[in-house]
């Protein structure tokens, strides 16, 4: 490939991953890990609305990346324990090896290319799975989760120095590793106008069967036993078919349960709130 005037890498030959060139006005080619890559700047054509009327919710989660009201749960790849074993071997050696050395770089490079390995997977897996929820629901519904703030350091000041900084930051590195944010980004560049996002608080403490909120429901990450009907499923998929009943945010009217029925909450941190029974998820 030519690059006119000027400096550049001459003819280059490259793998084409699509069946055809795309109908793209500027590219980039880029070094990156000792590899050289071409991207074309193309605005990929909205996928139809599959006419179904389907309506999903999707919790997403460190354990379960997305849980969706259907039962299904999709999980984005990691690295392997053989590849993370080998990115602590190179970081050992790189922080044994001379300041601006030679071998310190090289080892670096080498955790930079497994690091580069785990990226691709990620991006792979949000391509793949956006497409695949824009191809088969209506509406497309995400728990609103501000990701920012949820990464954000917990190291703190010198006058103010953070608490429990170490297990923040691994907690951040395992958030960023599930590619929350772009997976919601390209379902919104592939289904425009059929994604929305529905309120997080009390969507894992809410029954999606009955409605009550109750902190005591939620019994582990992966249990969840309605205290007031006795509704058990999963707490994940439990969370996402209220994502995808929009059942999120706080309860008006704030009330727990007594002993004669339902009463006014008090400063009791657990809630509950009496909702309509529903059955299945509502067509829009």
């Amino acid at each position: 490939m030519g690059t006119g005037q000027g400096t550049g890498c001459g003819w280059v030959r490259f793998r084409l991953t699509r069946s055809e060139l795309p109908d793209a006005k500027t590219f980039r080619v880029t070094f990156r890990n000792g590899q050289w890559h071409i991207a074309f700047a193309v605005v990929p054509e909205p996928t139809p609305v599959p006419g179904t009327g389907e309506v999903i919710g999707i919790d997403r989660g460190v354990t379960i990346t997305a849980a969706l009201s259907d039962g299904r749960t999709l999980n984005c790849p990691q690295l392997t324990v053989k590849e993370r074993a080998q990115i602590r071997k190179h970081q050992r050696r790189a922080a044994r090896a001379k300041k601006d050395s030679p071998e310190k770089a090289v080892e670096y490079a080498k955790v930079a290319k497994l690091k580069a390995r785990e990226a691709n997977r990620r991006k792979d897996w949000c391509e793949k799975t956006s497409a695949m929820l824009a191809r088969s629901y209506d509406l497309i519904r995400f728990e609103k989760l501000n990701i920012k703030n949820m990464t954000s350091s917990a190291r703190g000041t010198v006058e103010q120095p953070g608490k429990n900084v170490a297990q923040k930051s691994g907690l951040n590195r395992a958030i960023l590793a599930q590619g929350w944010g772009l997976l919601r980004q390209r379902t919104e560049h592939k289904a425009p106008g059929r994604v929305q996002d529905v309120p997080a608080p009390y969507t894992s403490l809410r029954c999606s069967a009955c409605g009550w909120i109750d902190k005591n429901s939620r019994k582990s990450q992966a249990e969840f036993a309605c205290s007031s009907c006795g509704f058990t499923c999963n707490a994940d998929e439990n969370a996402a078919t209220n994502v995808a009943a929009g059942q999120g945010g706080l309860p008006h009217p704030r009330r727990t349960a007594g002993a004669g029925g339902a009463t006014m909450a008090t400063g009791r941190s657990s809630a509950r709130e009496p909702q309509p029974i529903w059955v299945g998820i509502p067509f829009f």
